[in-house]
């Protein structure tokens, strides 16, 4: 089974432990509410934790596969687009995650692009309530 048919399964069910094996030591997640990327496996792996009791009635709906630039010297790697829907904090969310993995099949860096503007700030202001309520993210962090 491919990493990103393995990566929906554990979020279908919603079980961090599966995610744990498919993500690399160094694995960066871009937010679309915050500019500098999560880092870590601890760290996002605690984010994936909030992001799955705060979305509601989340579906994956369609996947891209290929490959695309993830640096600056042009190299490529093996990635796929996973197309979602969902709600949190009132609203309708539609969204793509971005996997890039690594050599070995792992997830690297994953990239989230949610729209519309209400569902970003909607869903920003949950994510942060719950990084703050694990212990993730200090109360006085800086949106």
């Amino acid at each position: 089974m491919a990493t990103a048919d393995r990566f929906r399964a554990a979020v279908d069910n919603r079980d961090l432990a599966a995610l744990d094996d498919l993500f690399t030591d160094d694995i960066r997640f871009y937010s679309p509410v915050k500019f500098a990327p999560f880092e870590g496996k601890p760290l996002v792996l605690g984010l994936f934790g909030v992001l799955l009791r705060t979305f509601e009635d989340f579906r994956y709906i369609g996947e891209y596969t290929g490959a695309a630039q993830t640096s600056g010297d042009g190299a490529s790697a093996p990635s796929a687009v996973l197309l979602f829907r969902a709600r949190a904090g009132g609203r309708d969310i539609h969204g793509i995650d971005l996997l890039h993995f690594d050599d070995d099949g792992r997830i690297k860096e994953f990239t989230v692009m949610v729209r519309p503007q209400s569902a970003v700030q909607a869903l920003g202001e949950a994510v942060r309530s719950g990084l703050v309520a694990d212990g993730l993210l200090p109360a006085s962090a800086d949106r």
